[in-house]
C-alpha cells in the first residue's frame, strides 16, 4: 500500500445519493436506507484540511449535483483550492445543463470526469460486496492482494461526514454498515503511511472484494454480487435493494490458480469504458498497457 499523501486524489463525498442504481456501485447506491448530504461547514472543513496535499481535491458523490447547495460547494472549491489544476469533479451529467456554467468556472475540462453510465455494452464494474475472507481460504494470499489493491494505487482516499478514510471504498463500507467512522478531519490528517491507517485496513478490506481478481459485472445488471456474510449485514441494516431481491450470492471459493488466470486474461477493474469524457460532447481514449497495469497485483 502507499501513503495517503501519495494517492492521486482525495474525494470530498458531498452525498451518497444518486439518480442511478448501477450494479456494483462503489458507493453502494440503492442499499442505503437514507442518503447523506454533507453540510457546507463540513465541506469547507474537508477542503481546508487538504491544504498542502499535492494530489487532486475531488468533489464526488453519489451524484454531487444532487446536493441542493452544489453551486455553493463549487464556490468553496474556488476559494480554498486556488490552483485550478488541483480541482476535479466526478458526475454522471444529471444536472449538467443546470450547472455547466459554474462547473466550467470551477474546473478545467480535463479535470471533469463525466460518466453517464448509458453504454449498454461496455460498462463493467468490479464486485465490492463479496468479502475476501469468505472466498479466499489462503489468508496469506488474501492480504497480499489487499496490500496491492488497485483502488489504493489508482483511485482515492475520501472524506465523508463521518471522517477521513484511506480508501474511497472503505469509506463507503463504513457508512453502509454503520461503522465507527474515519479519522478526525483536521489539518494534515492525510499525512499517514500504511502503518498509521492499518486499523482501517483490518476493519474494511477483508469484507471487500475490490482487490480480488474476479469476473466483473455489467453495470446495468439488476443485481449486486454479494457474499453470505455481507448479505446478512445488508438484511440487518434494512437495505432497500436487498429487500427487493436485487442481489446474487457468491458462494464459491477462489484459489491462487483462479486469480492468476484472471490476471492473465487482462483483469483491469479500474477501466469501466474504453474512453473518457469531460462533458456530454467529448470522448477520448487512452492507451493501456495491460501487462504494465497488472504489475504487482499478487507479487
Amino acid at each position: 500500500m502507499i501513503p495517503i499523501y501519495r494517492m492521486p486524489a482525495i474525494h470530498v463525498e458531498v452525498t451518497n445519493g444518486c439518480n442511478l442504481q448501477c450494479s456494483q456501485c462503489t458507493r453502494f447506491v440503492g442499499h442505503h436506507p437514507k442518503p447523506f448530504f454533507m453540510d457546507l461547514d463540513m465541506v469547507e472543513k474537508a477542503i481546508r484540511s487538504l491544504e498542502g496535499y499535492r494530489g487532486q481535491v475531488g468533489i464526488m458523490g453519489g451524484e454531487p449535483t444532487l446536493h441542493p447547495q452544489f453551486k455553493e460547494i463549487c464556490k468553496l472549491v474556488q476559494k480554498f483550492v486556488p490552483n485550478r489544476r488541483k480541482r476535479s469533479l466526478w458526475t454522471n451529467g444529471l444536472n449538467w445543463d443546470k450547472y455547466k456554467d459554474v462547473i466550467n468556472e470551477t474546473f478545467d475540462s480535463d479535470r471533469v470526469i463525466y460518466n453517464d453510465h448509458k453504454d449498454a455494452e461496455v460498462g463493467k464494474h468490479q464486485p465490492l460486496l463479496v468479502a475476501a475472507e469468505e472466498i479466499l481460504d489462503d489468508r496469506e494470499l488474501m492480504w497480499r492482494l489487499i496490500g496491492n489493491c488497485w483502488v489504493q494505487w489508482r483511485w482515492s482516499a475520501s472524506i465523508t461526514p463521518k471522517g477521513g478514510f484511506f480508501c474511497e471504498v472503505a469509506a463507503a463500507h463504513d457508512h453502509l454498515f454503520n461503522g465507527p467512522g474515519g479519522y478526525e478531519i483536521k489539518s494534515g490528517w492525510w499525512e499517514k503511511n500504511p502503518n498509521e491507517f492499518l486499523d482501517q485496513v483490518k476493519r474494511y478490506c477483508s469484507r471487500c472484494s475490490g482487490a480480488i481478481p474476479m469476473e466483473r459485472v455489467d453495470a446495468h445488471a439488476k443485481y449486486d454480487l454479494i457474499s453470505q456474510g455481507n448479505a446478512d449485514k445488508l438484511k440487518k441494516i434494512g437495505s432497500p435493494k436487498f429487500k427487493k431481491g436485487n442481489y446474487k450470492l457468491f458462494t464459491g471459493k477462489l484459489t491462487e490458480e483462479d486469480i492468476n488466470k484472471k490476471i492473465k486474461e487482462g483483469w483491469t477493474p479500474w477501466s469501466h469504458r474504453p474512453y473518457k469524457q469531460s462533458n456530454p460532447d467529448t470522448k477520448w481514449t487512452d492507451e493501456h498497457d495491460v501487462q504494465k497495469d497488472n504489475r504487482n497485483i499478487i507479487e
